[in-house]
């Protein structure tokens, strides 16, 4: 099945004076203009294509590679104000539109701006909009976990920090103490789940050693903790689902950072569960 807006291999069909036709399943015929054509092709071999719809909203393929494809956020530059909304520049002799709509503020030739690349399903076009919120999520629901490895594209520079959209999907705080130097827009990078805050917000880092995972897991450990008034009724017996849907951490995460916080003298570990040592003493004393 061809997919708009993506990558796809398609085999070669047939040659003709004006390029190539590539066999697109059920789109039929699809033509890879002359222009775009490689040195080396072959009838029923595969070529890897960039599939879009051109002015005439014909199905085109291109061996050109865009800056960013349907699914993707990117930094792209504005060419053009038309009637229609603002094109910008993303790698391909067809500008990309972005709807009036779609912007948050007017947008300015010569200026870049983050979009995020979708298809629209009125028109089956391949647009971007500005309107990030609409396709991320503010908070994580079981999502990450305190350590975990994830990409970073640096969307905006606040007061804070850089706010960073975390593996395409949510939205996440670098802190200007995690970075060393200053960050682009529009610029990838790894890094890190730091914590996630009570409120499901989630912070990062952009390099964290194996003792900072138990660290931050230990932290939210404690805090699950205190709201559960120093007590919590999870054991080695629990489940791993159980302590992921309490924590957002593996069991083996978790496992590490209950014998740390043992260790430490923070806590009790009872065939109940687990209780703050603070909690316990204050029990006695009653």
């Amino acid at each position: 099945m061809v997919e708009i807006g993506k990558l796809n291999r398609l085999k070669v069909v047939k040659e003709v004076d004006f390029g190539l036709y590539l066999d697109g399943g059920e789109q039929g015929e699809i033509l890879l203009p002359i222009r775009y054509v490689p040195k080396s092709w072959q009838v029923d071999a595969e070529l890897p294509v960039f599939i879009y719809r051109d002015s005439e909203d014909r199905i085109i393929a291109t061996t050109e590679k865009p800056y960013a494809m349907v699914g993707d956020f990117a930094c792209l530059k504005v060419i053009s104000i038309t009637r229609m909304g603002a094109f910008l520049d993303w790698g391909l002799s067809k500008d990309l539109l972005v709807p009036f709509s779609e912007q948050i503020h007017e947008m300015e030739e010569e200026k870049r701006y983050v979009v995020r690349v979708y298809l629209d399903e009125s028109s089956n076009r391949i647009v971007a909009s500005a309107r990030l919120d609409d396709f991320l999520y503010e908070e994580s629901e079981d999502d990450f976990e305190a350590g975990e490895e994830v990409d970073l594209f640096v969307a905006n520079k606040s007061d804070l920090g850089y706010k960073v959209i975390i593996n395409n999907t949510h939205w996440g705080l670098l802190h200007n103490q995690e970075v060393v130097h200053p960050l682009k827009r529009g610029e990838r990078l790894k890094g890190f789940v730091k914590n996630i805050r009570e409120d499901g917000k989630i912070d990062i880092a952009l390099h964290m050693r194996a003792r900072d995972k138990t660290d931050d897991a230990c932290d939210i450990i404690l805090k699950a903790l205190k709201r559960g008034g120093g007590f919590l009724a999870i054991t080695d017996k629990s489940s791993p689902d159980e302590i992921r849907a309490l924590f957002s951490l593996s069991k083996a995460m978790y496992k590490k950072a209950v014998g740390s916080l043992y260790k430490r003298k923070i806590i009790l570990i009872t065939n109940e569960g687990i209780r703050l040592q603070e909690n316990d003493s204050a029990q006695k004393q009653g």
